[in-house]
C-alpha cells in the first residue's frame, strides 16, 4: 500500500525524512486532495535506477531476439570472460 501525505507535513522534514528511509519506497505528497509530488529516500531512487536499466536492456534484448540477432552461448562467454580476467 502506498504511503500517501498532504503537503503540510513537508514542515517537519525530519520525520518526512525517516519515513521515506523506514519505507524503502516512493511517499506520495498531496496537495487539496490531489496528487502533486513524489518524494524517495537516495537509496530508493538509486534502486529504481537500476531497475529503470535492466529493464531497458531487456527490452532491447528482446528486440534483438525479435530481429533475428543471433543469441550467444553462455558458457562461451563465460570462458571469454575468465580468459580475459583471470580466474
Amino acid at each position: 500500500m502506498p504511503t500517501i501525505r498532504p503537503i503540510a507535513d513537508l514542515r517537519d522534514t525530519s520525520k518526512i525524512s525517516d519515513l521515506c528511509y523506514k519505507k524503502n519506497e516512493p511517499i506520495f505528497i498531496t496537495k487539496n486532495g490531489s496528487g502533486h509530488l513524489v518524494i524517495m529516500s537516495m537509496d530508493t531512487y538509486d534502486k529504481q535506477l537500476g531497475l529503470l536499466d535492466i529493464y531497458r536492456k531487456l527490452g532491447a534484448a528482446e528486440s534483438q531476439i525479435e530481429e533475428g540477432v543471433p543469441l550467444l552461448n553462455g558458457d562461451d562467454v563465460f570462458k571469454r570472460l575468465k580468459a580475459k580476467h583471470g580466474e
